[in-house]
């Protein structure tokens, strides 16, 4: 569904992305880790088409449309209520307006859906902006940190809904520094350090191949081996 091979990115004369060659399976939760800084959001921004690379390439097998995007930074309409954010969206996508209701309910936002944006909290607007990502029902979804900042009960709630959406269809994308997230969720990952991939694969089997802990896959743990670097 996704692939990148010898992706190659700089900024002037920084170079942030390294040989960076990985491919997503359909009807999975492909993983990418790494600590803030790494390149995880630029690799997402290649694959979304607002950025390009300097060399290699990169293939998606479904059109834009296809394609849900939920970044770090929620972009929802702060002069809007809930409900209307989503029914921009709609009309964008030319679905109908119910779509919007049938979403705001799938994330647990029904009951503040004519509440302003402004008046809600931090978690209910990741929620909403998930919303807006899955509105159309996308093959496949695009997830920047998606509960960066949020209290474990409201990232529980959320890590169940990326869940769902995987086991309906959806080819999920993630990018995160939390590796119990990871392990939680991610059939594959990648670990990503200075914009190059250290490693990848099955969580369970990378920490294996490190001799992490044997019973419970501590990934951190492989992280911190290979690079010497903690994650925040």
């Amino acid at each position: 569904m996704i692939k990148m091979n010898s992706i190659v990115k700089r900024f002037g004369k920084l170079t942030v992305l390294t040989d960076v060659t990985f491919e997503v399976k359909e009807k999975e939760i492909y993983g990418l880790l790494g600590p803030s800084g790494a390149g995880k959001t630029t690799i997402i921004n290649i694959l979304t088409n607002q950025l390009r690379e300097d060399s290699g390439t990169h293939e998606i097998s479904v059109t834009p449309f296809e394609t849900g995007l939920m970044l770090d930074e929620d972009g929802l309409y702060v002069r809007l209520n809930c409900i209307e954010n989503l029914y921009v969206f709609a009309r964008i996508y030319n679905i109908p307006r119910k779509k919007a209701s049938e979403a705001l309910k799938s994330v647990g936002l029904s009951d503040v859906a004519k509440k302003p944006v402004t008046a809600i909290s931090k978690g209910m607007r990741q929620r909403l902006a998930l919303a807006r990502a899955i509105l159309h029902k996308p093959k496949i979804l695009f997830l920047d940190e998606p509960t960066s900042g949020l209290d474990p009960g409201t990232a529980r709630s959320i890590h169940k809904l990326i869940l769902n959406l995987r086991d309906q269809g959806s080819t999920i994308f993630l990018t995160t520094h939390n590796m119990d997230e990871a392990v939680k969720l991610c059939d594959r990952v990648a670990l990503l350090h200075e914009g190059v991939i250290i490693e990848q694969g099955v969580p369970e089997e990378i920490c294996k191949r490190y001799n992490a802990i044997k019973t419970v896959p501590d990934l951190e743990s492989v992280f911190i081996e290979l690079t010497g670097v903690e994650l925040e």
